[in-house]
């Protein structure tokens, strides 16, 4: 049992910067005592804004010199798996952003070390934590949907557009919308209905990008259009885009929920959410009011909030530590998602439908 939770994070991006950094720092037990960037003076940036005492440029060497008892690895994707297995080997407990791995192998190598180790892991699917979508869940596991029939998915955004150089559609380094968004995605979808049993895939890539040299790249998809069957019958859709013009919405995502009992449905901009719901004997679809008992004193009109008050995402993972708690999602629940994801990838290229393996 620790009194304090010394944390070391390594990446200094934006997201870093908006969301990790100050989450971090809003529990008292939480001590981001070192952070890590190959950009030294960005990395003594974000050291000085949020009083973070050690700064590296090398994440071994922190992991080996910074006395910590967990690790946020908030990097490129090409680098969730290197940096997570040396932490794992140092006995630490790790946070880290989805997508877990490039590819399954190493999803599931990273899933297999962190239990061997007896440590707390985590998977950063962000939008799992958003009062909304929590209570979809709820509706779901009460029966308001009944026996499952559908579930389509929608999520698109405007921040490939540019055609500039970005990590997230350079191949050697990720695999583009289809796991920015579509991680995101894909895991609520088996959050909701269940496990993946057979996927197609269609990957797009509209605009061409160069390299930071200005070299032609090879992308990664800035468009991807998945047909899903689960374990329970359902079928279902899920799309995403990294091009698709949204204006001042910011991103969009559709939620289409269907059952043989009922029909649940979300829309999210950045404006908010909007939850609505119809039994299968109601003539008109109603708008779902998230109760009390989820917000629990977060701000109604902010649903990021819950992040900075209640036990969720990166104050969970602290709090798991703190108490031994299960933490969900795990590195399970990012393998289950990887393995969608390099079907997708093997059904683009060879054409067919690609059936997920038994565990």
């Amino acid at each position: 049992m620790y009194e304090q939770v010394r944390v070391g994070v390594v990446g200094t991006s934006w997201w870093a910067d908006l969301f990790h950094l100050p989450t971090l720092k809003t529990h008292s037990r939480a001590e981001v005592a070192a952070i890590c960037g190959r950009n030294r003076e960005r990395a003594k940036e974000l050291a000085k804004k949020y009083e973070i005492p050690h700064v590296f440029t090398d994440y071994r060497e922190m992991i080996e010199r910074g006395g910590l008892q967990a690790l946020v690895v908030l990097t490129p994707d090409d680098l969730h798996y290197p940096v997570t297995m040396n932490a794992l080997d140092a006995g630490l407990h790790v946070l880290c952003e989805k997508p877990l791995a490039l590819n399954a192998r190493q999803a599931r190598e990273m899933y297999a070390k962190a239990e061997a180790a007896g440590v707390k892991h985590m998977v950063f699917f962000t939008y799992r934590w958003l009062p909304h979508y929590r209570y979809l869940k709820a509706l779901i596991d009460e029966g308001y949907l009944g026996r499952w029939f559908h579930c389509h998915l929608r999520y698109e955004g405007g921040y490939g557009r540019d055609g500039q150089y970005g990590w997230r559609f350079d191949r050697q380094r990720a695999n583009g919308v289809l796991a920015d968004l579509g991680a995101h995605m894909i895991h609520l979808a088996q959050w909701w209905v269940g496990d993946v049993t057979r996927v197609t895939g269609h990957l797009d890539t509209f605009v061409d990008r160069s390299d930071p040299e200005a070299e032609r790249l090879d992308p990664a998809n800035d468009s991807a259009s998945l047909t899903v069957e689960y374990a329970n019958g359902a079928q279902g859709t899920i799309y995403v885009s990294a091009i698709a013009h949204v204006g001042d919405r910011g991103q969009e995502q559709e939620i289409r929920l269907h059952g043989e009992a009922g029909t649940l449905e979300a829309n999210m901009t950045n404006a908010g959410v909007e939850l609505r719901g119809a039994r299968h004997n109601d003539e008109h679809v109603e708008i779902l009011p998230v109760p009390d008992s989820i917000w629990k004193g977060a701000d109604k009109n902010d649903m990021w909030s819950v992040f900075s008050t209640q036990s969720v995402g990166a104050r969970q993972f602290i709090e798991a530590i703190l108490e031994d708690w299960p933490v969900s999602p795990n590195f399970y629940d990012g393998w289950k998602v990887q393995a969608v994801i390099d079907a997708a990838i093997e059904s683009h290229r060879s054409g067919s439908w690609i059936s997920l393996p038994r565990e």
